[in-house]
């Protein structure tokens, strides 16, 4: 059983790992319970600070968004404006301005973080 303190190495990081494994089913309010709940928050933290997960790309995210919901670029239209500026957005022609923005995240519930990122805007021909 390993010693429950910060994890501050890949040995130690793979250790909790394989001890979290160990302790997967055990039952709820235990100590192991208990020491699985503890192990998980060290893991997280370890994995926060040296695999940080980037933030998507805005317009990839927006047409994962379209797809999973069903939608098309019309559907669109009420939160960016004209069926040419939706297209302008989405072929990366134009940014997303912040009133767009804002109109996405209120409209269809996503957060304004992730649209807010910064973004490759397609060369103008």
């Amino acid at each position: 059983m390993m010693e429950l303190k910060p994890i501050r190495t890949e040995t130690e990081y793979r250790t909790a790992l394989a001890e979290i494994e160990r302790l997967f089913d055990v039952p709820e309010d235990t100590p192991d319970a208990d020491r699985l709940e503890v192990l998980v928050l060290l893991v997280e933290n370890y994995e926060a600070a040296h695999y940080p997960i980037a933030a998507p790309d805005p317009i990839e995210f927006l047409l994962y968004v379209m797809e999973n919901r069903g939608m098309v670029r019309k559907d669109l239209e009420p939160f960016i404006g004209t069926r040419g500026r939706v297209a302008e957005v989405l072929n990366r022609a134009r940014p997303l301005s912040l009133a767009m923005i804002r109109q996405l995240s209120d409209g269809l519930k996503i957060p304004a973080a992730l649209l807010i990122q910064p973004y490759e805007l397609r060369n103008a021909a």
